[in-house]
């Protein structure tokens, strides 16, 4: 048969069920024979073919998807998409056409076949595996490197296939491929002993999920959370692993966290961290002084990340965070009620939506109470794209009290802005019968906006809500508040075309809605959203809106900038409650 019939067929055994692709005539075969075996979704822009793959692929309970794109601009265009994937540790298999064999430069020429580009080289330092093909390689050596992502700490793979092998007539005895189990370490029983008598003997645990802590996992311990008197914390890739209501969660810390749970984590005395690799968003700029007055442990599967320097931790585990924590879990623990309760009374105490954030302009809706609102409303089985940049991003993971079960997912490694249709498009296919909200700046969604038409196309049940702030609202507050308010390519005053939102979704025969001031307060969003299928929301948010609690830092002529610990941030807490909550960090 045909080589690109063969592949499909290949891939269709390995688990792959969908394709999102751009057409090329480079990758023309390819696309002829993955539509008859796979479900093809065609896109717009590369990028949203890669994005929709990863998306699908952290949202699917069935199914995986790949990226299929053409040779030169097609893989140029896709490079965000797979940085993004790998910087979050996210499966994503992007297969792109190639030239001929015989027209290939081969590191002789610039270019010599038409649209030739070396993509191979572009993407390897962002893959696991990055290769060009030079024959037609059987279904054991297809597999081996299709598979290659899944072999310990998860990275795109990318794959060349040149115009003429996918065209060439192969013969391959088609045998059931097997692929390699990646076994990672399990806890010893005398490193679960020591990792037990370290949460016994401590005073104020504190116990952290990241994103390394599967879903399956997370519903397998629900009950045992409760179990211990341990306060939980999440990162934000971990957040839909423990719901808000849990009674041991105590928030959400990271550089734009919750400040009750930043104020908690700095009173830890030990921070015991699962499936996260720490890093300086996690952390703070300013990390050395991290967990000032207690010890970090810290569970991952990459030793790399242990051995990095920063934070400075007392113990490194190279395990499976999620055997590990299984095991843990149901070992006694200890009596931390005392240290429970204080953290429930610094939560009680440091609001999610603090004074300081709400404007006084009565035609403008606080971003804030939004997103507080949009909580109460989501179903424990909505899918929550909360984008990945900017202030929409920073305000949802601040703000948002997700319920177990939803699933929510963004990509903040690489931070781009223009993410979060696509993911929403990639989480809906994958999950036809659920709905999806996708939260994002006016800014960062106009970076790819003509996905529009792919959501309406296949009749997404997706519900997207816009913060109409007239540009980017995190660069504009940057320039206000470090260069006395020059304003610079960050709104519609300074250049930045942005569209008019009504006329835009009506191109495509879109509903759209714009949420008025007085519409918020009566409640009229909740009967709009549950109409099945595809709306826009458009939020009116104050240009001069604050976005707050944050870490900020002072210029210094010996360091340069440096940034307040993660429990200082701005504003300051006002007394007396700052005496009530900071109780550990002034006693010590």
């Amino acid at each position: 048969m045909k080589y690109s019939d063969q592949l499909a067929e290949w891939l269709l055994e390995m688990g792959y069920t969908h394709c999102f692709f751009v057409s090329g005539g480079n990758s023309m075969h390819l696309v002829e024979s993955f539509s008859r075996k796979l479900d093809c979704r065609a896109v717009i822009h590369e990028v949203a073919a890669g994005i929709a793959a990863e998306y699908f692929n952290e949202s699917s309970e069935e199914g995986k998807a790949l990226a299929l794109v053409t040779a030169g601009p097609g893989i140029t265009n896709i490079i965000s998409a797979i940085a993004g994937a790998y910087l979050e540790s996210r499966e994503l298999l992007v297969i792109g056409g190639q030239v001929k064999t015989f027209d290939l430069s081969l590191g002789k020429l610039r270019q010599n076949g038409i649209q030739e580009i070396d993509g191979v080289s572009i993407a390897s330092s962002i893959c696991s595996s990055s290769t060009t093909m030079t024959q037609a390689w059987n279904k054991e050596k297809f597999g081996k490197f299709i598979c290659s992502s899944e072999n310990g700490r998860k990275s795109p793979v990318f794959l060349e296939i040149p115009l003429d092998i996918q065209a060439k007539n192969v013969d391959f005895t088609n045998k059931i491929y097997e692929p390699k189990v990646h076994n990672f370490k399990s806890i010893t029983q005398s490193q679960l002993f020591r990792l037990v008598s370290r949460i016994k003997s401590s005073q104020r645990p504190i116990i952290m999920i990241g994103g390394g802590l599967s879903r399956e996992t997370a519903t397998e311990i629900q009950n045992l959370f409760t179990d211990s008197s341990v306060p939980f914390v999440t990162t934000w890739n971990g957040m839909d692993r423990i719901g808000s209501n849990n009674p041991n969660y105590v928030g959400r810390p990271n550089t734009w966290g919750q400040r009750s749970a930043n104020v908690l984590l700095q009173q830890a005395d030990l921070l015991v961290a699962f499936g996260t690799r720490l890093g300086m968003q996690q952390t703070g700029f300013n990390w050395q002084e991290f967990i000032p007055n207690g010890k970090i442990i810290q569970i991952d599967i990459d030793k790399n990340e242990l051995e990095k320097g920063h934070p400075k931790i007392d113990l490194g585990l190279e395990l499976d965070a999620n055997d590990t924590i299984i095991k843990l879990l149901k070992s006694e623990l200890g009596d931390h009620t005392v240290w429970l309760k204080f953290c429930k009374k610094v939560r009680n105490l440091l609001p999610l939506v603090e004074n300081s954030t709400l404007n006084n302009r009565s035609e403008f809706i606080s971003p804030h109470l939004f997103v507080q609102k949009l909580s109460q409303i989501a179903c424990k089985d909505d899918i929550v794209i909360p984008c990945s940049s900017g202030g929409a991003f920073t305000i949802m993971m601040q703000v948002f009290e997700q319920k177990f079960g939803q699933k929510i997912i963004t990509n903040k490694g690489l931070a781009s802005m223009g993410y979060g249709l696509s993911g929403a498009i990639g989480a809906s296919i994958a999950n036809p019968n659920k709905r999806v909200f996708l939260i994002e700046g006016d800014g960062s969604f106009s970076q790819n906006l003509q996905e529009i038409g792919t959501a309406a196309i296949n009749n997404c049940n997706l519900k997207i809500f816009i913060f109409d702030d007239g540009g980017y609202a995190s660069i504009r507050m940057t320039q206000r508040n470090y260069f006395n308010g020059r304003y610079v390519g960050c709104d519609t005053l300074t250049g930045l075309g942005l569209p008019d939102w009504k006329k835009l979704f009506e191109a495509w025969n879109v509903p759209v809605v714009k949420i008025s001031a007085k519409s918020f307060k009566e409640k009229s969003i909740e009967v709009n959203l549950e109409e099945p299928g595809f709306a826009a929301f458009i939020i009116p948010i104050d240009p001069e809106q604050t976005y707050l609690p944050k870490i900020t830092s002072q210029l210094s002529e010996a360091r340069g900038m440096i940034s307040n610990p993660l429990h200082l941030m701005t504003p300051d807490i006002e007394e007396p409650i700052k005496s009530e909550v900071f109780k550990y960090i002034l006693k010590e």
